[in-house]
C-alpha cells in the first residue's frame, strides 16, 4: 500500500472565494499568482473565477443555485427510493404472513 500523506480538505467563505475571484479579474496577475500568493490550489481559484463567469451570465454553465438545487433533488431522490425499498419490503413481508 502507497503511504500518501493525506490532505484536510479546507473550506473557504463565499465572501473570500469573492475577493479572490475580484483579485484575479481587476489585477494585472495570472489566476496562477495570485492563488500561490495566497496558498491556494491554482485548479480551485480558476474554478471559483469560471463558477464566477457563470453565475454573472458571461458563461453557459449551470448557476450555483442551480447546482444546490440539483444536490438537494438528488438528496430528497435517494430519501424517496430508500422509503419506497422499505414499503416494499414491508409489504412483501406482511403479505407472507397473511397467508
Amino acid at each position: 500500500m502507497e503511504n500518501k500523506r493525506e490532505r484536510s480538505r479546507r473550506s473557504f467563505t463565499p465572501e473570500f472565494k469573492a475577493e479572490v475571484v475580484e483579485q484575479c479579474r481587476t489585477g494585472d496577475r495570472s489566476i496562477a499568482e495570485v492563488a500561490r500568493d495566497l496558498g491556494l490550489v491554482d485548479t480551485s481559484v480558476r474554478n471559483w473565477v469560471n463558477q464566477a463567469e457563470v453565475d454573472a451570465g458571461t458563461k453557459d454553465g449551470l448557476t450555483s443555485a442551480e447546482r444546490e438545487e440539483v444536490a438537494r433533488l438528488r438528496k430528497e431522490v435517494r430519501v424517496l427510493r430508500e422509503d419506497r425499498d422499505i414499503l416494499r419490503r414491508a409489504t412483501a413481508f406482511f403479505a407472507r404472513e397473511t397467508r
